[in-house]
């Protein structure tokens, strides 16, 4: 009877571990993906910011001003921001 008992409660012990394992994770998860390199399947470079952060408040309002603006102007800006970083794109299909 004692085996039947300490059997119960080694079981109830490890199914709370690894129930607890899952809230930890949870929490760990959100901050740990900014510390994990691209190359390891981290963030890519060019992510928005995260939501809360006075970086995510600038990023919406410029999004903002750039949808309120007309399409050609729009276009017009992105074409001198290419022409700024030096970046092409020769294989975009419109």
């Amino acid at each position: 009877m004692r085996s039947r008992s300490l059997s119960i409660a080694a079981i109830a012990l490890l199914g709370s571990s690894l129930a607890g394992c899952g809230t930890v994770n949870e929490k760990l998860s959100a901050g740990m993906g900014d510390s994990i390199p691209q190359w390891a399947g981290g963030l890519p470079a060019d992510a928005p910011p995260r939501p809360g952060t006075p970086q995510y408040d600038a990023y919406m309002k410029e999004r903002e001003r750039k949808r309120l603006l007309p399409a050609a102007d729009r276009e017009k800006e992105e074409q001198a921001q290419k022409g700024a970083t030096g970046t092409t794109s020769a294989g975009a299909v419109r």
